[in-house]
Protein backbone atom coordinates (compact mmCIF):
# COMPACT_ATOMS: atom_id res chain seq x y z
CA UNK A 1 0.00 0.00 0.00
CA UNK A 2 1.43 3.35 -1.04
CA UNK A 3 2.11 6.14 1.42
CA UNK A 4 -0.35 8.93 2.11
CA UNK A 5 -0.58 11.81 -0.37
CA UNK A 6 0.53 15.04 1.33
CA UNK A 7 -2.27 17.53 2.01
CA UNK A 8 -0.10 20.34 0.63
CA UNK A 9 0.09 18.57 -2.74
CA UNK A 10 -3.68 18.16 -2.90
CA UNK A 11 -4.20 21.85 -2.10
CA UNK A 12 -1.65 22.84 -4.74
CA UNK A 13 -3.27 20.52 -7.28
CA UNK A 14 -6.66 22.14 -6.71
CA UNK A 15 -5.09 25.60 -6.98
CA UNK A 16 -3.69 24.63 -10.42
CA UNK A 17 -6.96 23.11 -11.63
CA UNK A 18 -9.82 24.97 -13.28
CA UNK A 19 -13.00 23.04 -12.50
CA UNK A 20 -14.73 24.63 -15.50
CA UNK A 21 -12.17 22.99 -17.80
CA UNK A 22 -12.60 19.62 -16.05
CA UNK A 23 -16.40 19.66 -16.20
CA UNK A 24 -16.66 21.19 -19.68
CA UNK A 25 -14.53 18.41 -21.16
CA UNK A 26 -17.22 15.95 -20.04
CA UNK A 27 -20.42 18.03 -19.88
CA UNK A 28 -20.94 20.94 -22.25
CA UNK A 29 -21.24 24.09 -20.13
CA UNK A 30 -22.87 27.42 -21.00
CA UNK A 31 -21.97 30.77 -19.51
CA UNK A 32 -24.65 32.02 -17.09
CA UNK A 33 -23.62 35.31 -15.49
CA UNK A 34 -20.58 34.74 -13.27
CA UNK A 35 -21.09 30.98 -13.36
CA UNK A 36 -21.61 28.19 -15.88
CA UNK A 37 -24.59 25.88 -16.19
CA UNK A 38 -25.68 22.62 -17.81
CA UNK A 39 -28.18 19.82 -17.42
CA UNK A 40 -27.00 17.76 -14.47
CA UNK A 41 -24.89 14.72 -15.41
CA UNK A 42 -25.96 12.93 -12.22
CA UNK A 43 -29.73 12.81 -12.81
CA UNK A 44 -32.15 13.18 -15.71
CA UNK A 45 -33.50 16.68 -16.26
CA UNK A 46 -34.62 18.90 -19.13
CA UNK A 47 -34.01 22.29 -17.54
CA UNK A 48 -30.40 23.02 -16.44
CA UNK A 49 -29.97 23.12 -12.68
CA UNK A 50 -26.28 22.18 -12.55
CA UNK A 51 -24.04 25.18 -11.79
CA UNK A 52 -20.25 25.47 -11.82
CA UNK A 53 -18.56 28.41 -10.09
CA UNK A 54 -15.15 29.37 -11.45
CA UNK A 55 -14.54 31.74 -8.52
CA UNK A 56 -15.22 29.11 -5.87
CA UNK A 57 -14.00 26.16 -7.98
CA UNK A 58 -17.14 24.35 -6.89
CA UNK A 59 -20.16 22.73 -8.58
CA UNK A 60 -23.70 22.19 -7.34
CA UNK A 61 -26.95 20.78 -8.70
CA UNK A 62 -30.07 22.42 -7.35
CA UNK A 63 -32.08 19.45 -8.56
CA UNK A 64 -30.40 16.43 -6.96
CA UNK A 65 -28.04 18.15 -4.51
CA UNK A 66 -24.77 16.76 -5.88
CA UNK A 67 -21.88 19.13 -5.19
CA UNK A 68 -18.12 19.25 -4.73
CA UNK A 69 -14.79 20.29 -6.23
CA UNK A 70 -12.74 18.97 -9.15
CA UNK A 71 -11.70 15.87 -7.22
CA UNK A 72 -15.29 15.08 -6.26
CA UNK A 73 -16.42 15.53 -9.86
CA UNK A 74 -13.89 13.04 -11.19
CA UNK A 75 -14.84 10.58 -8.45
CA UNK A 76 -18.56 10.88 -9.19
CA UNK A 77 -18.51 11.30 -12.97
CA UNK A 78 -15.59 9.05 -13.94
CA UNK A 79 -16.33 6.71 -11.02
CA UNK A 80 -12.77 6.92 -9.69
CA UNK A 81 -11.50 6.29 -6.20
CA UNK A 82 -10.07 9.30 -4.34
CA UNK A 83 -6.43 8.41 -5.05
CA UNK A 84 -7.25 7.64 -8.70
CA UNK A 85 -8.86 11.07 -9.06
CA UNK A 86 -5.75 12.72 -7.60
CA UNK A 87 -3.54 10.76 -10.01
CA UNK A 88 -5.76 11.74 -12.94
CA UNK A 89 -5.54 15.45 -12.07
CA UNK A 90 -1.78 15.20 -11.51
CA UNK A 91 -1.35 13.53 -14.89
CA UNK A 92 -3.23 16.41 -16.56
CA UNK A 93 -0.76 18.86 -15.03
CA UNK A 94 2.29 16.71 -15.75
CA UNK A 95 2.96 16.14 -12.04
CA UNK A 96 4.10 13.10 -10.09
CA UNK A 97 2.00 12.28 -7.06
CA UNK A 98 4.28 12.35 -4.01
CA UNK A 99 3.83 9.98 -1.09
CA UNK A 100 4.66 10.48 2.54
CA UNK A 101 6.98 7.90 4.04
CA UNK A 102 6.05 6.42 7.37
CA UNK A 103 2.33 6.06 6.59
CA UNK A 104 2.79 3.17 4.20
CA UNK A 105 5.17 1.74 1.64
CA UNK A 106 6.74 4.45 -0.48
CA UNK A 107 6.22 4.01 -4.22
CA UNK A 108 9.47 4.73 -6.08
CA UNK A 109 9.77 6.04 -9.62
CA UNK A 110 11.12 2.64 -10.62
CA UNK A 111 7.99 0.94 -9.32
CA UNK A 112 5.78 3.45 -11.14
CA UNK A 113 7.66 2.82 -14.38
CA UNK A 114 7.28 -0.91 -13.87
CA UNK A 115 3.56 -0.44 -13.31
CA UNK A 116 3.19 1.53 -16.54
CA UNK A 117 5.24 -1.05 -18.45
CA UNK A 118 3.05 -3.86 -17.12
CA UNK A 119 -0.15 -2.24 -18.33
CA UNK A 120 1.40 -1.43 -21.70
CA UNK A 121 2.41 -5.06 -22.15
CA UNK A 122 -1.07 -6.30 -21.18
CA UNK A 123 -2.57 -3.96 -23.78
CA UNK A 124 -0.23 -5.33 -26.45
CA UNK A 125 -1.14 -8.91 -25.56
CA UNK A 126 -4.84 -7.98 -25.83
CA UNK A 127 -4.24 -6.77 -29.39
CA UNK A 128 -2.24 -9.94 -30.11
CA UNK A 129 -5.15 -12.18 -29.05
CA UNK A 130 -7.55 -10.11 -31.16
CA UNK A 131 -5.25 -10.49 -34.16
CA UNK A 132 -5.01 -14.27 -33.65
CA UNK A 133 -8.80 -14.57 -33.73
CA UNK A 134 -8.79 -13.27 -37.29
CA UNK A 135 -5.50 -14.52 -38.65
CA UNK A 136 -4.34 -17.69 -36.86
CA UNK A 137 -4.90 -20.98 -38.67
CA UNK A 138 -7.14 -22.14 -35.81
CA UNK A 139 -8.86 -18.80 -35.49
CA UNK A 140 -11.76 -19.86 -37.71
CA UNK A 141 -12.64 -22.50 -35.11
CA UNK A 142 -12.87 -19.80 -32.45
CA UNK A 143 -14.93 -17.54 -34.75
CA UNK A 144 -17.34 -20.39 -35.43
CA UNK A 145 -17.69 -21.05 -31.70
CA UNK A 146 -18.57 -17.40 -31.07
CA UNK A 147 -21.14 -17.48 -33.85
CA UNK A 148 -22.70 -20.60 -32.35
CA UNK A 149 -22.97 -18.74 -29.06
CA UNK A 150 -24.93 -16.08 -30.91
CA UNK A 151 -22.35 -13.29 -30.69
CA UNK A 152 -22.16 -10.78 -33.52
CA UNK A 153 -18.91 -9.51 -34.97
CA UNK A 154 -19.75 -6.06 -33.59
CA UNK A 155 -20.13 -7.32 -30.03
CA UNK A 156 -16.93 -9.38 -30.29
CA UNK A 157 -15.09 -6.24 -31.35
CA UNK A 158 -16.74 -4.13 -28.64
CA UNK A 159 -15.55 -6.51 -25.89
CA UNK A 160 -12.12 -6.97 -27.54
CA UNK A 161 -12.58 -10.74 -27.51
CA UNK A 162 -9.59 -12.63 -28.86
CA UNK A 163 -8.11 -16.09 -29.25
CA UNK A 164 -5.11 -17.68 -27.54
CA UNK A 165 -3.57 -20.08 -30.08
CA UNK A 166 -2.94 -23.73 -29.16
CA UNK A 167 0.81 -23.22 -29.62
CA UNK A 168 2.89 -23.69 -26.49
CA UNK A 169 4.84 -20.47 -26.94
CA UNK A 170 2.89 -18.02 -29.14
CA UNK A 171 2.92 -15.22 -26.54
CA UNK A 172 6.41 -16.15 -25.33
CA UNK A 173 7.95 -15.96 -28.82
CA UNK A 174 6.11 -12.74 -29.72
CA UNK A 175 6.85 -10.73 -26.58
CA UNK A 176 9.70 -12.52 -24.74
CA UNK A 177 12.49 -11.16 -26.92
CA UNK A 178 14.98 -10.74 -24.05
CA UNK A 179 15.47 -11.96 -20.49
CA UNK A 180 13.83 -8.91 -18.91
CA UNK A 181 10.69 -9.29 -21.01
CA UNK A 182 10.51 -13.02 -20.35
CA UNK A 183 10.66 -12.30 -16.62
CA UNK A 184 7.92 -9.71 -16.98
CA UNK A 185 5.75 -12.25 -18.82
CA UNK A 186 6.33 -14.70 -15.97
CA UNK A 187 5.53 -12.06 -13.35
CA UNK A 188 2.27 -11.18 -15.10
CA UNK A 189 1.44 -14.91 -15.38
CA UNK A 190 1.12 -14.73 -19.14
CA UNK A 191 3.83 -17.42 -19.21
CA UNK A 192 4.45 -20.36 -16.88
CA UNK A 193 7.67 -22.19 -16.05
CA UNK A 194 7.87 -25.86 -15.02
CA UNK A 195 10.33 -27.49 -12.63
CA UNK A 196 12.74 -28.14 -15.48
CA UNK A 197 12.88 -24.45 -16.35
CA UNK A 198 10.83 -24.82 -19.54
CA UNK A 199 8.64 -21.82 -20.24
CA UNK A 200 5.26 -21.95 -22.01
CA UNK A 201 2.12 -19.83 -22.51
CA UNK A 202 -0.38 -19.80 -19.66
CA UNK A 203 -3.42 -19.45 -21.99
CA UNK A 204 -3.69 -21.86 -24.92
CA UNK A 205 -6.57 -22.62 -27.30
CA UNK A 206 -9.10 -20.47 -25.47
CA UNK A 207 -11.46 -17.60 -26.22
CA UNK A 208 -9.87 -14.63 -24.47
CA UNK A 209 -11.66 -11.88 -22.56
CA UNK A 210 -9.49 -8.93 -21.42
CA UNK A 211 -10.31 -7.71 -17.90
CA UNK A 212 -10.08 -3.96 -17.47
CA UNK A 213 -9.68 -2.30 -14.08
CA UNK A 214 -11.64 0.75 -12.90
CA UNK A 215 -9.36 3.02 -14.91
CA UNK A 216 -9.78 1.04 -18.10
CA UNK A 217 -6.36 -0.68 -18.07
CA UNK A 218 -6.08 -4.37 -18.96
CA UNK A 219 -4.98 -6.03 -15.72
CA UNK A 220 -5.77 -9.69 -16.46
CA UNK A 221 -7.53 -12.15 -18.74
CA UNK A 222 -10.25 -14.75 -18.64
CA UNK A 223 -9.96 -17.68 -21.03
CA UNK A 224 -13.04 -19.74 -22.05
CA UNK A 225 -12.50 -23.31 -23.24
CA UNK A 226 -14.32 -24.28 -26.43
CA UNK A 227 -14.18 -28.05 -26.15
CA UNK A 228 -12.35 -30.85 -24.37
CA UNK A 229 -11.29 -31.21 -20.76
CA UNK A 230 -10.06 -28.56 -18.36
CA UNK A 231 -11.74 -25.77 -16.41
CA UNK A 232 -14.47 -23.97 -18.37
CA UNK A 233 -12.93 -20.61 -17.44
CA UNK A 234 -9.27 -20.01 -16.68
CA UNK A 235 -8.49 -16.66 -15.05
CA UNK A 236 -5.18 -14.87 -14.70
CA UNK A 237 -3.59 -15.76 -11.34
CA UNK A 238 -2.86 -13.02 -8.81
CA UNK A 239 -0.12 -10.64 -9.94
CA UNK A 240 1.21 -7.25 -8.88
CA UNK A 241 -1.47 -5.55 -11.03
CA UNK A 242 -4.32 -8.10 -10.81
CA UNK A 243 -6.28 -9.07 -7.70
CA UNK A 244 -9.45 -11.08 -8.29
CA UNK A 245 -11.09 -9.93 -5.08
CA UNK A 246 -10.98 -6.30 -6.25
CA UNK A 247 -11.84 -6.56 -9.96
CA UNK A 248 -15.05 -7.33 -11.84
CA UNK A 249 -15.31 -8.23 -15.51
CA UNK A 250 -17.27 -5.59 -17.41
CA UNK A 251 -17.40 -3.10 -14.55
CA UNK A 252 -15.30 -0.53 -16.41
CA UNK A 253 -17.56 -0.78 -19.47
CA UNK A 254 -20.70 -0.63 -17.33
CA UNK A 255 -19.72 2.51 -15.50
CA UNK A 256 -19.05 4.41 -18.71
CA UNK A 257 -22.80 4.95 -18.81
CA UNK A 258 -24.06 8.12 -17.20
CA UNK A 259 -26.92 8.11 -14.72
CA UNK A 260 -26.29 4.43 -14.05
CA UNK A 261 -29.33 3.32 -12.06
CA UNK A 262 -28.62 -0.39 -11.69
CA UNK A 263 -25.78 -2.91 -11.81
CA UNK A 264 -26.40 -6.64 -12.16
CA UNK A 265 -23.81 -9.15 -10.95
CA UNK A 266 -23.77 -12.39 -12.95
CA UNK A 267 -21.52 -15.43 -12.83
CA UNK A 268 -19.91 -15.68 -16.29
CA UNK A 269 -18.06 -13.55 -18.83
CA UNK A 270 -20.31 -14.80 -21.61
CA UNK A 271 -23.38 -13.71 -19.62
CA UNK A 272 -22.07 -10.14 -19.49
CA UNK A 273 -21.31 -10.09 -23.21
CA UNK A 274 -24.61 -11.72 -24.27
CA UNK A 275 -26.66 -9.33 -22.14
CA UNK A 276 -24.90 -6.33 -23.65
CA UNK A 277 -25.77 -7.62 -27.14
CA UNK A 278 -29.41 -7.51 -26.09
CA UNK A 279 -29.13 -3.92 -24.86
CA UNK A 280 -28.61 -4.74 -21.19
CA UNK A 281 -25.47 -2.73 -20.55
CA UNK A 282 -25.28 -2.90 -16.76
CA UNK A 283 -24.01 -6.44 -16.10
CA UNK A 284 -20.69 -7.36 -14.52
CA UNK A 285 -19.16 -10.63 -13.34
CA UNK A 286 -16.94 -11.79 -10.51
CA UNK A 287 -13.74 -13.47 -11.66
CA UNK A 288 -14.24 -17.05 -10.62
CA UNK A 289 -14.68 -16.10 -6.96
CA UNK A 290 -17.58 -15.24 -4.70
CA UNK A 291 -18.65 -11.59 -4.71
CA UNK A 292 -16.37 -10.09 -2.05
CA UNK A 293 -16.92 -7.24 0.39
CA UNK A 294 -14.51 -5.12 -1.68
CA UNK A 295 -16.64 -5.85 -4.75
CA UNK A 296 -19.78 -4.81 -2.90
CA UNK A 297 -18.21 -1.62 -1.56
CA UNK A 298 -17.12 -0.69 -5.08
CA UNK A 299 -20.55 -1.42 -6.55
CA UNK A 300 -22.37 0.60 -3.90
CA UNK A 301 -20.31 3.65 -4.79
CA UNK A 302 -21.42 3.38 -8.40
CA UNK A 303 -25.19 2.85 -8.32
CA UNK A 304 -28.36 2.85 -6.23
CA UNK A 305 -29.49 -0.68 -7.10
CA UNK A 306 -27.49 -3.92 -7.21
CA UNK A 307 -29.09 -7.11 -8.49
CA UNK A 308 -27.20 -10.37 -7.90
CA UNK A 309 -28.27 -12.97 -10.48
CA UNK A 310 -27.78 -16.67 -9.73
CA UNK A 311 -29.03 -20.09 -10.75
CA UNK A 312 -32.04 -21.18 -8.73
CA UNK A 313 -30.40 -24.39 -7.50
CA UNK A 314 -28.76 -25.02 -4.13
CA UNK A 315 -25.35 -23.85 -5.34
CA UNK A 316 -26.84 -20.60 -6.62
CA UNK A 317 -28.60 -19.89 -3.33
CA UNK A 318 -25.45 -20.70 -1.37
CA UNK A 319 -23.55 -18.23 -3.56
CA UNK A 320 -26.28 -15.64 -2.92
CA UNK A 321 -25.97 -16.11 0.83
CA UNK A 322 -22.20 -15.60 0.66
CA UNK A 323 -22.91 -12.40 -1.26
CA UNK A 324 -25.26 -11.29 1.54
CA UNK A 325 -22.62 -11.91 4.20
CA UNK A 326 -20.09 -9.89 2.22
CA UNK A 327 -22.56 -7.13 1.36
CA UNK A 328 -23.95 -6.35 4.83
CA UNK A 329 -20.84 -4.55 6.20
CA UNK A 330 -20.80 -2.38 3.07
CA UNK A 331 -24.56 -1.85 2.82
CA UNK A 332 -25.36 1.84 3.05
CA UNK A 333 -28.60 3.78 3.15
CA UNK A 334 -30.07 4.61 -0.25
CA UNK A 335 -28.81 1.42 -1.95
CA UNK A 336 -31.13 -1.45 -2.81
CA UNK A 337 -29.64 -4.94 -2.89
CA UNK A 338 -31.76 -7.56 -4.69
CA UNK A 339 -31.48 -11.19 -5.80
CA UNK A 340 -32.69 -12.77 -9.03
CA UNK A 341 -32.84 -16.57 -9.25
CA UNK A 342 -33.21 -18.07 -12.72
CA UNK A 343 -34.98 -21.36 -13.52
CA UNK A 344 -32.89 -24.52 -13.18
CA UNK A 345 -30.53 -25.03 -16.07
CA UNK A 346 -30.73 -21.42 -17.24
CA UNK A 347 -28.20 -18.62 -17.05
CA UNK A 348 -28.52 -14.98 -18.17
CA UNK A 349 -27.00 -15.83 -21.58
CA UNK A 350 -29.59 -18.51 -22.43
CA UNK A 351 -32.44 -16.73 -20.68
CA UNK A 352 -32.15 -13.43 -22.52
CA UNK A 353 -31.96 -15.27 -25.85
CA UNK A 354 -35.17 -17.15 -25.04
CA UNK A 355 -37.33 -14.30 -23.77
CA UNK A 356 -35.67 -11.14 -25.07
CA UNK A 357 -34.55 -7.90 -23.44
CA UNK A 358 -37.91 -6.56 -22.31
CA UNK A 359 -39.07 -9.73 -20.56
CA UNK A 360 -35.65 -10.27 -19.00
CA UNK A 361 -35.58 -6.75 -17.59
CA UNK A 362 -39.06 -7.28 -16.16
CA UNK A 363 -37.61 -10.27 -14.28
CA UNK A 364 -34.78 -8.07 -13.03
CA UNK A 365 -37.25 -5.41 -11.87
CA UNK A 366 -39.11 -8.06 -9.85
CA UNK A 367 -35.94 -9.36 -8.17
CA UNK A 368 -36.22 -10.38 -4.52
CA UNK A 369 -35.27 -7.61 -2.04
CA UNK A 370 -32.45 -8.28 0.41
CA UNK A 371 -34.75 -8.36 3.45
CA UNK A 372 -37.00 -11.00 1.87
CA UNK A 373 -34.15 -13.29 0.83
CA UNK A 374 -32.34 -12.74 4.14
CA UNK A 375 -35.22 -13.90 6.30
CA UNK A 376 -36.42 -16.59 3.86
CA UNK A 377 -33.00 -18.20 4.06
CA UNK A 378 -32.83 -18.02 7.86
CA UNK A 379 -36.42 -19.21 8.38
CA UNK A 380 -35.60 -22.37 6.46
CA UNK A 381 -33.01 -23.13 9.14
CA UNK A 382 -34.88 -21.95 12.24
CA UNK A 383 -38.53 -22.60 13.07
CA UNK A 384 -40.16 -19.73 14.90
CA UNK A 385 -43.00 -21.93 16.10
CA UNK A 386 -41.23 -22.39 19.43
CA UNK A 387 -39.49 -20.00 21.84
CA UNK A 388 -36.25 -21.89 21.24
CA UNK A 389 -36.60 -21.40 17.49
CA UNK A 390 -37.17 -17.67 17.91
CA UNK A 391 -34.06 -17.41 20.07
CA UNK A 392 -32.06 -19.35 17.48
CA UNK A 393 -33.30 -17.09 14.68
CA UNK A 394 -32.41 -13.95 16.63
CA UNK A 395 -28.98 -15.35 17.52
CA UNK A 396 -28.27 -16.04 13.84
CA UNK A 397 -29.70 -12.81 12.42
CA UNK A 398 -28.74 -10.12 14.95
CA UNK A 399 -24.93 -10.37 14.56
CA UNK A 400 -25.34 -10.03 10.79
CA UNK A 401 -27.73 -7.08 11.10
CA UNK A 402 -25.35 -5.36 13.53
CA UNK A 403 -22.70 -5.28 10.77
CA UNK A 404 -24.87 -3.17 8.43
CA UNK A 405 -23.31 0.24 7.75
CA UNK A 406 -26.50 2.16 6.90
CA UNK A 407 -28.52 3.11 9.97
CA UNK A 408 -31.86 3.04 8.12
CA UNK A 409 -31.02 -0.31 6.51
CA UNK A 410 -30.09 -1.68 9.92
CA UNK A 411 -33.31 -0.32 11.44
CA UNK A 412 -35.43 -1.87 8.67
CA UNK A 413 -33.86 -5.33 9.13
CA UNK A 414 -34.15 -5.05 12.91
CA UNK A 415 -37.84 -4.22 12.57
CA UNK A 416 -38.40 -7.27 10.36
CA UNK A 417 -36.55 -9.46 12.85
CA UNK A 418 -38.68 -8.17 15.70
CA UNK A 419 -41.83 -9.23 13.82
CA UNK A 420 -40.50 -12.76 13.26
CA UNK A 421 -39.51 -13.29 16.89
CA UNK A 422 -42.59 -11.68 18.47
CA UNK A 423 -40.87 -8.55 19.78
CA UNK A 424 -42.45 -5.94 17.50
CA UNK A 425 -44.26 -4.05 20.30
CA UNK A 426 -41.00 -3.74 22.22
CA UNK A 427 -39.22 -2.60 19.04
CA UNK A 428 -41.83 0.12 18.41
CA UNK A 429 -41.58 1.32 22.00
CA UNK A 430 -37.79 1.56 21.84
CA UNK A 431 -38.00 3.33 18.50
CA UNK A 432 -40.55 5.86 19.80
CA UNK A 433 -38.45 6.57 22.90
CA UNK A 434 -35.37 7.19 20.75
CA UNK A 435 -37.35 9.46 18.44
CA UNK A 436 -38.74 11.42 21.38
CA UNK A 437 -35.31 11.91 22.89
CA UNK A 438 -33.95 13.10 19.56
CA UNK A 439 -36.79 15.53 18.79
CA UNK A 440 -36.14 19.31 18.97
CA UNK A 441 -38.77 19.76 21.70
CA UNK A 442 -37.34 17.13 24.06
CA UNK A 443 -36.02 18.12 27.45
CA UNK A 444 -32.59 16.66 26.81
CA UNK A 445 -29.78 19.07 27.75
CA UNK A 446 -28.21 21.01 24.96
CA UNK A 447 -24.86 19.56 23.99
CA UNK A 448 -22.18 20.52 21.56
CA UNK A 449 -22.44 18.12 18.62
CA UNK A 450 -19.45 16.77 16.76
CA UNK A 451 -21.27 15.98 13.54
CA UNK A 452 -22.11 19.58 12.73
CA UNK A 453 -25.63 18.51 11.82
CA UNK A 454 -27.23 21.61 13.33
CA UNK A 455 -25.53 23.90 10.86
CA UNK A 456 -27.81 22.86 8.02
CA UNK A 457 -31.07 24.64 8.78
CA UNK A 458 -33.11 26.53 6.23
CA UNK A 459 -33.01 29.65 8.43
CA UNK A 460 -29.33 29.99 9.10
CA UNK A 461 -28.17 30.72 12.63
CA UNK A 462 -25.33 33.20 13.24
CA UNK A 463 -22.83 30.37 13.58
CA UNK A 464 -24.05 28.84 10.31
CA UNK A 465 -23.81 32.19 8.54
CA UNK A 466 -20.21 32.56 9.75
CA UNK A 467 -19.25 29.11 8.50
CA UNK A 468 -20.97 29.78 5.17
CA UNK A 469 -19.13 33.07 4.78
CA UNK A 470 -15.80 31.42 5.60
CA UNK A 471 -16.41 28.77 2.96
CA UNK A 472 -17.10 31.45 0.37
CA UNK A 473 -14.46 33.93 1.58
CA UNK A 474 -11.69 32.09 3.49
CA UNK A 475 -9.72 35.34 3.84
CA UNK A 476 -12.31 36.63 6.35
CA UNK A 477 -10.63 34.67 9.15
CA UNK A 478 -7.41 36.68 8.79
CA UNK A 479 -9.14 39.96 7.97
CA UNK A 480 -11.34 39.85 11.10
CA UNK A 481 -8.92 38.23 13.54
CA UNK A 482 -8.81 41.41 15.63
CA UNK A 483 -12.47 41.14 16.68
CA UNK A 484 -13.49 37.57 15.82
CA UNK A 485 -11.88 34.89 17.98
CA UNK A 486 -14.09 31.79 18.24
CA UNK A 487 -12.06 30.36 21.15
CA UNK A 488 -13.71 32.99 23.37
CA UNK A 489 -16.90 30.92 23.05
CA UNK A 490 -15.39 27.76 24.55
CA UNK A 491 -17.72 26.21 27.09
CA UNK A 492 -20.77 28.02 25.72
CA UNK A 493 -22.42 24.81 24.49
CA UNK A 494 -23.42 26.54 21.23
CA UNK A 495 -24.22 23.84 18.66
CA UNK A 496 -21.81 23.83 15.73
CA UNK A 497 -19.09 25.79 17.57
CA UNK A 498 -16.51 23.06 17.01
CA UNK A 499 -17.23 23.21 13.27
CA UNK A 500 -16.77 26.99 13.22
CA UNK A 501 -13.52 26.74 15.18
CA UNK A 502 -12.06 24.11 12.84
CA UNK A 503 -13.04 25.96 9.66
CA UNK A 504 -11.89 29.30 11.09
CA UNK A 505 -8.54 27.81 12.11
CA UNK A 506 -7.92 26.37 8.64
CA UNK A 507 -8.92 29.59 6.88
CA UNK A 508 -6.78 31.72 9.21
CA UNK A 509 -3.72 29.65 8.35
CA UNK A 510 -4.60 29.47 4.62
CA UNK A 511 -5.88 33.00 3.77
CA UNK A 512 -5.25 32.50 0.03
CA UNK A 513 -7.32 29.29 -0.13
CA UNK A 514 -10.27 28.90 -2.48
CA UNK A 515 -13.60 27.36 -1.52
CA UNK A 516 -12.64 24.07 -3.19
CA UNK A 517 -9.51 23.76 -1.05
CA UNK A 518 -11.39 24.46 2.19
CA UNK A 519 -14.02 21.83 1.37
CA UNK A 520 -11.33 19.32 0.33
CA UNK A 521 -9.52 19.78 3.64
CA UNK A 522 -12.65 18.59 5.45
CA UNK A 523 -13.43 15.66 3.13
CA UNK A 524 -12.73 13.06 5.83
CA UNK A 525 -14.35 14.98 8.69
CA UNK A 526 -17.65 13.74 10.15
CA UNK A 527 -19.38 16.99 9.19
CA UNK A 528 -18.06 17.27 5.61
CA UNK A 529 -21.49 16.60 4.09
CA UNK A 530 -23.07 19.24 6.30
CA UNK A 531 -20.50 21.77 5.12
CA UNK A 532 -21.27 20.89 1.52
CA UNK A 533 -25.01 21.28 2.04
CA UNK A 534 -24.50 24.55 3.91
CA UNK A 535 -22.38 25.95 1.10
CA UNK A 536 -25.07 25.43 -1.51
CA UNK A 537 -27.94 26.90 0.53
CA UNK A 538 -29.20 30.17 -0.87
CA UNK A 539 -28.42 33.35 1.03
CA UNK A 540 -28.58 37.03 0.19
CA UNK A 541 -25.38 38.53 1.58
CA UNK A 542 -23.53 40.74 -0.88
CA UNK A 543 -19.79 40.27 -1.08
CA UNK A 544 -19.33 43.90 -0.01
CA UNK A 545 -21.25 43.20 3.22
CA UNK A 546 -19.55 39.89 4.02
CA UNK A 547 -17.05 41.26 6.55
CA UNK A 548 -19.65 43.36 8.39
CA UNK A 549 -22.09 40.45 8.61
CA UNK A 550 -19.31 38.13 9.76
CA UNK A 551 -18.38 40.46 12.64
CA UNK A 552 -22.03 41.09 13.56
CA UNK A 553 -22.74 37.37 13.76
CA UNK A 554 -19.81 36.84 16.10
CA UNK A 555 -21.00 39.74 18.27
CA UNK A 556 -24.41 38.03 18.56
CA UNK A 557 -22.73 34.78 19.55
CA UNK A 558 -20.79 36.62 22.25
CA UNK A 559 -24.06 38.12 23.55
CA UNK A 560 -25.59 34.64 23.69
CA UNK A 561 -22.53 33.34 25.48
CA UNK A 562 -22.55 36.18 28.04
CA UNK A 563 -26.32 35.89 28.65
CA UNK A 564 -25.95 32.14 29.14
CA UNK A 565 -23.11 32.68 31.62
CA UNK A 566 -25.12 35.29 33.54
CA UNK A 567 -28.03 32.87 33.83
CA UNK A 568 -25.67 30.16 35.08
CA UNK A 569 -24.16 32.41 37.77
CA UNK A 570 -27.54 33.75 38.91
CA UNK A 571 -28.93 30.22 39.17
CA UNK A 572 -25.92 29.13 41.19
CA UNK A 573 -26.23 32.14 43.53
CA UNK A 574 -29.73 31.04 44.49
CA UNK A 575 -28.50 27.78 46.00
CA UNK A 576 -25.00 28.63 47.20
CA UNK A 577 -22.66 31.57 47.65
CA UNK A 578 -20.57 32.61 44.68
CA UNK A 579 -16.81 32.82 44.95
CA UNK A 580 -15.18 36.22 44.75
CA UNK A 581 -14.04 35.53 41.17
CA UNK A 582 -17.55 34.50 40.19
CA UNK A 583 -19.04 37.63 41.78
CA UNK A 584 -16.53 39.78 39.92
CA UNK A 585 -17.34 37.98 36.67
CA UNK A 586 -21.09 38.41 37.22
CA UNK A 587 -20.76 42.16 37.94
CA UNK A 588 -18.65 42.64 34.81
CA UNK A 589 -21.13 40.73 32.65
CA UNK A 590 -24.09 42.66 34.08
CA UNK A 591 -22.36 45.97 33.28
CA UNK A 592 -21.68 44.78 29.74
CA UNK A 593 -25.33 43.77 29.31
CA UNK A 594 -26.59 47.17 30.58
CA UNK A 595 -24.23 49.14 28.36
CA UNK A 596 -25.07 47.18 25.21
Amino acid sequence: MAGKIPREFIDDLLARTDIVEIVDSRVRLKKAGKNYSACCPFHDEKTPSFTVSQDKQFYHCFGCGEHGNAISFLMDYDRLEFVEAIEELAKMHGLEVPREQGSGRFTSNKEKQQNESDFQLMEKVTRFFQHQLKHHAQGSKAVEYLKQRGLSGEIVKQWEIGYAPPDWDAVLKTFGTDNALRKQLLDLKLVNQNDNGKQYDFFRDRIMFPIRDKRGRVCGFGGRIMEGNGPKYLNSPETRIFHKGYELFGYYQTRQQRNLQRIMVVEGYMDVVALSQYGIQYATAALGTATTQDHMTMLMRGTQEIVCCYDGDRAGRDAAWRAVENALPALKDGVQLKFLFLPDGEDPDTMVRQIGQEAFEEMVARATPLSTFFFDALLKQHSVGTPEGKIALKSAAQPLIDQVAGEQQKLMLSEELSKHVGEYDRFKLDRDIRAANASPGSAAPRQQKNDGGNINKTRLSPISVMIRLLLEHPSLAAECSDSVQPEFLNGSGIAGLNVLQDVFSFCASHPQAKTAQVVENFREHPYSKSLGRLLVQEHFIDEADAQRVFRDCFARLLDWHFDSRIDQLLSKSRIQALSSDEKQELNMLMRERQSS
